[in-house]
C-alpha cells in the first residue's frame, strides 16, 4: 500500500509558530499557491472553510486506491480495511476533543448534528419511547435557553422543536459590545430550562464564551448541555470531558478536513439513551416485519452508507493540527487576531464588531464600513487577491442587534502571514476613499 506524506510543517515544527514557519506550513496547502485578480492570494475566510493540507488530499485518495469497500458490511479483506480506517478515525478525532470512540457520532456536519439532536429530543418527547429516553422529553411549560449570538444553526433547529413540542424558546441577550449578558444568564437559567445550547466561541465576534460558568449553571438546574464548537475545535484546545458539556458538534471543513464529514459528541450514557433520529440499516441489532431493535451509540445514529473517506482525510487533518500543536496555533491566532482588530479600529470609517482590540479574541475580526455594503467591500477586496466573508454569517439576529443587516469578517488560521494581514488592513483603509467617501469626525 502507498503511504501518505508527512506534512512539511510537521517534519520541520519547533517552538513558536511565526512567519518563517507560517510559510513552511503554506508549501503544504497547494491552493494558496495562486494569484487571483493579479494578486497573490491572501485567504482569510478560514472561519467559512479552511483549506487542505496535502496529507489531508492524499489521505482520502489513498483510500480509494486502496481501501474503499462498505463498511461493517463485509468480511473480505478490502470491508475490513475500510472498516479499520473508518474506526481507527473514530478513535483518531475522539483523542483529538477529550472523548472516548463512543463518543462520537459521525454527521455530515455540524448542522446535521444540531439537527439530530433537536429531533431526537423531539421523538423523546412522543412518549413512544423507553423510560430512559424520556429524560430527553420536553413540552409545554419547558424552555429551551440559547443565546442572541448564536450561528443558524444553533437556533432554528431548536425553533423547530419547541414548534412541535409547545416548548419556549428563551434566549440569553448581548451588549452592546456583542458579549453575552451573565446577569440575564443568571437569571433565565432556572427550574423549566431543559437544554442549554450556546456557541464556545462567536463565529461573528471572536469572542470566547465563560463555558464554565454556563455549564454550572446548567448543572444546578438539571438542564442538557449543548455546545456548539465549530469555532473552537479548529482553533483552540478543546476537551469535551473537562468541559463537562452533554453533546457538542463540529465540523471538518472548518478544520482542514473535506466537506461532508462532521462530528457529534455526547456523553456514552445520554447517547445510548437518546432515540435514534435517521433510521434503516447498519443502524439495527433485529428487524421484524413488526418491529426493530437498535445498536448501541455510536452506531444507532449512522444509519445507510457513512463517509468514509471523509472521515479518513479528517482524521488526517486531526493529526496535522496535533502535530502541529494546537496551543502554538491558538496562540498564533490570538496574536494574528490582535493584529486585526487593532489594524482594523484605526482606520477612518471603520467599527469593530466583537470585544475591544487589546481584550480576548480569537484570530477573526468582523467589522462595518460606514457607507460601504458589506458586499461591495468584499468585492473590493477580492480586486486585490484578498478573500474575505461578507453577509449576515449566518447570524441574522446578532447582526440586527447590532444595529446591522450585514458585516464584513477577516478570518486567520496557521497558514497566514503577519504580512498577508498587513496587506488586508492596508487595502481596507481605501476601501471607503475609493467609493469617494470623507473622514469620519472623531477619529
Amino acid at each position: 500500500m502507498s503511504t501518505v506524506t508527512p506534512p512539511l510543517s510537521v517534519r520541520t515544527a519547533t517552538g513558536e509558530l511565526d512567519d518563517a514557519e507560517a510559510l513552511r506550513i503554506r508549501n503544504d496547502f497547494p491552493i494558496l499557491d495562486q494569484e487571483v485578480n493579479g494578486f497573490p492570494l491572501v485567504y482569510l475566510d478560514s472561519g467559512a472553510t479552511s483549506q487542505n493540507p496535502l496529507s489531508v488530499l492524499e489521505a482520502e485518495q489513498e483510500f480509494y486506491e486502496q481501501r474503499n469497500a462498505a463498511v461493517h458490511r463485509g468480511a473480505h479483506e478490502l470491508a475490513v480495511h475500510a472498516t479499520d480506517a473508518f474506526e481507527s478515525a473514530r478513535a483518531t478525532v475522539a483523542a483529538f476533543v477529550g472523548a472516548r470512540e463512543e463518543e462520537i457520532v459521525w454527521t455530515a456536519n455540524a448542522t446535521a448534528g444540531l439537527n439530530l439532536l433537536a429531533y431526537s429530543f423531539s421523538n423523546a418527547s412522543t412518549g413512544l419511547v423507553s423510560a430512559e429516553s424520556q429524560q430527553f422529553a420536553v413540552g409545554p411549560g419547558d424552555e429551551i435557553l440559547t443565546t442572541e449570538m448564536e450561528h443558524h444553526a444553533n437556533l432554528v433547529p431548536w425553533q423547530e422543536l419547541c414548534r412541535r413540542t409547545g416548548a419556549t424558546l428563551r434566549y440569553i441577550p448581548v451588549d452592546d459590545d456583542g458579549a453575552l449578558r451573565m446577569d440575564e444568564a443568571h437569571r433565565l437559567i432556572g427550574p423549566r430550562t431543559r437544554v442549554l445550547a450556546f456557541t464556545h466561541t462567536s463565529n461573528v465576534l471572536g469572542n470566547i464564551n465563560p463555558v464554565t460558568e454556563l455549564v454550572s449553571l446548567a448543572r444546578a438546574v438539571g438542564a442538557f448541555v449543548v455546545l456548539d464548537a465549530c469555532q473552537s475545535v479548529p482553533h483552540l484546545s478543546v476537551n469535551f470531558a473537562s468541559l463537562d458539556v452533554d453533546f457538542a458538534v463540529f465540523s471538518g471543513h472548518k478544520m482542514l478536513g473535506p466537506t461532508g464529514i462532521g462530528a457529534l459528541y455526547g456523553k456514552q450514557h445520554l447517547l445510548d439513551a437518546l432515540p435514534p433520529f435517521l433510521t434503516g440499516g447498519s443502524m439495527i441489532t433485529k428487524v421484524t416485519m413488526e418491529s426493530s431493535l437498535y445498536m448501541p451509540a455510536p452506531q444507532r445514529f449512522e444509519a445507510g452508507t457513512q463517509a468514509v473517506s471523509q472521515a479518513v482525510a479528517l482524521a488526517a487533518a486531526v493529526n496535522y493540527l496535533s502535530e502541529t500543536g494546537m496551543d502554538r496555533i491558538a496562540a498564533r491566532e490570538a496574536q494574528l487576531g490582535q493584529r486585526l482588530a487593532q489594524g482594523i479600529d484605526a482606520i477612518d470609517g471603520v467599527r469593530l464588531l466583537g470585544p475591544a482590540a487589546g481584550s480576548e479574541r480569537t484570530g477573526l475580526a468582523a467589522f462595518d464600513v460606514e457607507g460601504v455594503h458589506a458586499h461591495d467591500v468584499g468585492q473590493y477586496l477580492d480586486s486585490k487577491g484578498i478573500a474575505v466573508r461578507v453577509g449576515h454569517h449566518c447570524a441574522q439576529p446578532l447582526h440586527r442587534r447590532l444595529g446591522l443587516t450585514a458585516s464584513t469578517r477577516a478570518s486567520s488560521y496557521l497558514y497566514n502571514t503577519t504580512a498577508e494581514i498587513d496587506s488586508f488592513l492596508e487595502a481596507l483603509a481605501q476601501v471607503r476613499p475609493y467609493f469617494g467617501l470623507t473622514a469620519v469626525e472623531g477619529k
